[in-house]
């Protein structure tokens, strides 16, 4: 399969970056997608669906329409880190080698730097009790502040709430569709969250992503 194949750029006239295994085919939308759990991200060119499920995660959609690519990560920052908004504190690490990732891939791909856009969604409260702080309001915050500093305008967002969204994101047409799952079938997107903070508390990030 092309997902498994590094070199899968250099024998198409489409191009990819990926860390998600998780490919298949969405009957509803007739479409290749592509889901992306906690700690992945997917870049692409292809006509295709990449999809998401955020409790207190926060998913960034960065594109540039002009070169037809586009991406999605899905992270969070760990518990625990200085409470602030400096953005190069001990947990944003995480956060900054999420977007930067992205951002270095699409560069790679031939995006340009002034063209990205975002759209940022998540950051629910949906893991009341299981930090004094409210990790998905951090989470949201960081993406936006992000951004911001790297002067990639926020089309849109849909953050916080108390909600686990599903999220699409079309990256040919730069289009995203958003639901609130206010069912009570939640438990999966909670227990999914705790084990990847759970992750990322023994993980570490190494140095810095260089930018093209």
């Amino acid at each position: 399969m092309e997902i498994n194949d590094p070199f899968a750029h250099m024998h198409d006239k489409t191009y990819e970056e990926v860390l998600s295994p998780n490919v298949y085919y969405d009957k509803h939308f007739d479409i290749e997608a592509v889901k992306i759990l906690p700690g992945e991200y997917y870049v692409t060119s292809r006509d295709m669906a990449l999809v998401t499920v955020l409790g207190s995660c926060v998913a960034t959609c960065l594109y540039d329409r002009f070169a037809g690519l586009g991406g999605m990560n899905h992270f969070m920052l760990p518990a625990g880190g200085r409470e602030n908004k400096d953005i190069l504190s001990s947990s944003a690490r995480y956060g900054v080698y999420a977007m930067e990732i992205m951002i270095n891939e699409l560069l790679k791909m031939g995006a340009k730097r002034n063209n990205l856009e975002a759209k940022v969604f998540g950051g629910g409260n949906v893991l009341r009790g299981f930090t004094v702080s409210n990790v998905g309001q951090s989470n949201a915050n960081f993406a936006v502040d992000f951004l911001r500093k790297e002067n990639i305008k926020v089309m849109a967002q849909d953050v916080l709430d108390i909600y686990p969204r599903k999220v699409y994101f079309f990256p040919r047409s730069c289009r995203v569709l958003v639901k609130q799952l206010r069912g009570a079938h939640n438990d999966t997107i909670v227990e999914r969250e705790r084990a990847y903070s759970a992750r990322l508390k023994g993980a570490d990030v190494q140095g810095d992503v260089e930018l093209f």
